[in-house]
């Protein structure tokens, strides 16, 4: 039977290397991975040569990452237009918690994957969980394969699985990830919904009094002309009169205008500069604003005491939270922070400089500093700002609720008693003649 000699990493991260017998290198690679090590190099004696004759001769021999990256370009050499390679959230945080719960039972890494890979619905993860076996069949690490992804793993989870793995508590931290993933959507929702009752109800008011304006105004207008025979028009229904005409006219200028506005926006919103300052505004618009505030303060301490309670030094979780807050603000903030701990200073003084977290926040972080329980602290102080964003919605939705009932019946009822206005100085004339 074959020889191999490998180099491995074990669970702590230490390299080791040895000699193992198997009929194929992928079989040495699946034994050395079910023996808890991470293989890094697989090559049979008197082909690829061995440890001792690379620092003779200076040369490498392949790794299982090369061979694995050549092999994916050359499968993914055709161009596919189009192709989605992004995964919803929700899809995400269920494939993390039935990774966990078959790890946690014993099975393999690789026969986890296997088994996910066969079950999942959505084309997009299946084919990425698919990758990832054949990534970690062929010597990879499991963070190393899932950096191969940025568009599905971002670098909070890739560096989560990372220190999982360096500690050895892989399942332990795929645990916390399905769990911050549950509670970051849970807020997600929340706000989502709150939101979406008002611009439901605005939508349906911009299109009523769309309809009413081109559809209605101008039969009425009609109407008026025969039969007031040249008497002036109550001021509020020139004013919708004059509204109506514009409306007609300049229609597809109006539209032209809006798409003009929105993608200018969106322009806007891509540079460094706008974007910092639609994120200040929008944390200084009345009510909205402290909901969205308290919505990026706990995914700010919900993503950072994560990572930090998982193993990943701080410095590094201080720039992974930094570009999932969600905030350019807040992103500003946690940059300071970051240059603040590099020079060996402490998290609270560049907070509280910020202006943008509240005196609670910045105390329980001090308290959990001082104690050396920051991790704990910073879940507290999401759990906390989490209770606070459900009360902040549910008071901004029972607040939204009767203004857009109130817009709604405005808009309306102000066309309406235009409309009717001069119906009502005719009804009186003919009762006259009469």
């Amino acid at each position: 039977m074959p020889k191999f000699n490998y180099i491995a990493l074990d669970a702590r991260g230490a390299e080791s290397t040895g000699v193992i017998e198997a009929a194929t290198s992928n079989e040495a690679i699946g034994q050395l991975r079910q023996s808890g090590y991470f293989p890094t190099s697989v090559v049979e004696e008197g082909k690829g040569g061995t440890r001792k004759s690379v620092s003779k001769k200076g040369t490498r021999p392949t790794t299982i990452a090369s061979a694995t990256a050549s092999s994916t370009v050359k499968k993914g050499s055709g161009i596919v237009l189009f192709q989605k390679q992004t995964v919803k959230s929700k899809t995400l945080m269920i494939f993390t918690r039935q990774l966990a719960t078959l790890i946690d039972a014993g099975l393999p890494l690789l026969r986890g994957l296997t088994v996910l890979g066969k079950q999942e619905r959505d084309p997009v993860l299946k084919r990425t969980i698919n990758m990832l076996a054949d990534s970690v069949q062929g010597g990879n690490t499991f963070s190393e394969s899932l950096a191969q992804h940025p568009k599905v793993f971002n670098k909070l989870y890739v560096n989560m699985v990372k220190a999982g793995e360096l500690g050895g508590v892989l399942e332990l931290v795929l645990n916390r990830l399905a769990e911050f993933q549950e509670k970051a959507q849970k807020i997600a929702n929340k706000v989502k919904s709150a939101m979406a009752y008002p611009m439901i109800v605005l939508v349906i008011a911009l299109l009523i009094m769309w309809f009413l304006l081109v559809f209605i105004v101008p039969k009425f207008e009609t109407i008026f002309k025969d039969m007031l025979n040249g008497k002036p028009l109550p001021e509020l229904t020139q004013i919708v009169i004059g509204i109506s005409r514009t409306v007609q006219d300049n229609f597809f200028v109006i539209i032209g205008t809006v798409v003009g506005v929105f993608i200018a926006y969106k322009l806007f919103a891509r540079t460094n500069m706008g974007r910092v300052v639609l994120d200040r505004l929008k944390l200084k618009v009345p009510v909205v604003g402290d909901l969205l505030r308290k919505s990026a303060i706990s995914r700010f301490t919900r993503t950072l005491g994560t990572l930090v309670e998982s193993g990943v030094p701080i410095l590094q979780a201080l720039n992974i939270t930094k570009d999932t807050a969600g905030n350019a603000v807040i992103s500003d903030a946690i940059m300071k922070v970051h240059e603040a701990v590099k020079e060996g200073e402490s998290i609270v003084a560049p907070l509280e400089a910020s202006g943008v977290f509240p005196p609670l926040v910045i105390s329980m972080i001090d308290v959990g500093e001082e104690t050396g329980q920051l991790s704990a602290m910073l879940l507290k102080v999401a759990d906390v700002f989490d209770d606070e964003v459900d009360n902040a919605v549910a008071g901004l939705t029972s607040m939204l609720e009767p203004l857009m009932i109130v817009f709604l019946a405005l808009v309306v009822g102000s066309i309406v008693i235009a409309l009717f206005m001069p119906l009502i100085s005719i009804i009186q004339d003919l009762q006259n003649q009469s």
